[in-house]
C-alpha cells in the first residue's frame, strides 16, 4: 500500500507543477474568470489518470473571451493539443475544454476546463462536493479509492465521483467488488451525490 500512496504523492505534485508551468490560472484570470481546482487533484486522490480539473466562473458566458483564454493557454509550447464542446444547450450549460500538456517526462497531462455562467446551476456543486468528501473520508477509503484507481486499466474510463461514492457510501473494497457496483449503478449522467 505504501508503494501507492508514494505514486499518488509523487504525481499529485508532478500535477501541481503541470497547473504552475502552463499558466491555466493565469490565462483564465486574463480574462476576469474565477477558477477552481476541483476533482481528484483537489481532494488528494489523484492516482495514475494524468487529469486536472478546473470550473470557471463568469457572470456572463462570451464565446470570444473564453477562446481568448485558450488562445493564452496555447501560447505555452508544451500544450499540445486543445479541444472544445459547447454544452450551452445541455444540463450542465457550459463550454467543456480540454487541454493536453506535454512533461518533461514526455507525459501527457489532461486539463479539464468548465466554463460556467456564475449563478447557474452547478455554480460551487463539484467544489462543495470536493470539500465534503475531504471532510468524511477516511485513511481506509482513501487508500482503497487509490487502490482501486491504480487497478483501473488505462483504457477504461470511470469518472472519479463513482469511486468515491462505491468506497464511502456503499463500502466497496475490492476492484472486483467495485466492477460489480458499477453495473448496478450506471454513470448515463451527472451524478449529483453528496457525502
Amino acid at each position: 500500500m505504501q508503494n501507492i500512496l508514494e505514486i499518488a504523492e509523487s504525481n499529485q505534485k508532478r500535477a501541481f507543477e503541470v497547473i504552475k508551468d502552463s499558466g491555466v490560472i493565469e490565462a483564465w484570470q486574463s480574462i476576469g474568470a474565477e477558477i477552481n481546482l476541483i476533482g481528484s487533484l483537489k481532494m488528494g486522490l489523484l492516482m495514475t489518470h494524468r487529469d486536472i480539473d478546473f470550473h470557471i466562473y463568469t457572470p456572463q458566458l462570451n464565446l470570444s473571451e473564453s477562446f481568448a483564454a485558450i488562445a493564452r493557454l496555447a501560447e505555452n509550447p508544451r500544450i499540445c493539443r486543445v479541444s472544445y464542446n459547447n454544452m450551452l444547450n445541455e444540463e450542465d450549460a457550459c463550454l467543456e475544454w480540454h487541454a493536453w500538456y506535454l512533461d518533461l517526462q514526455n507525459q501527457e497531462w489532461q486539463i479539464d476546463m468548465m466554463h460556467i455562467v456564475k449563478g447557474s446551476k452547478y455554480d460551487g456543486w463539484f467544489e462543495k462536493v470536493a470539500q465534503r468528501i475531504g471532510e468524511v473520508i477516511t485513511p481506509e477509503q482513501r487508500q482503497t479509492i487509490l487502490k482501486l484507481k491504480h487497478q483501473t486499466p488505462e483504457d477504461v474510463k470511470i469518472m472519479g465521483i463513482e469511486y468515491y461514492q462505491a468506497v464511502i457510501r456503499d463500502g466497496v473494497k475490492t476492484f472486483a467488488g467495485f466492477m460489480q457496483w458499477r453495473q448496478k449503478h450506471p454513470a448515463d449522467t451527472i451524478i449529483e451525490w453528496l457525502p
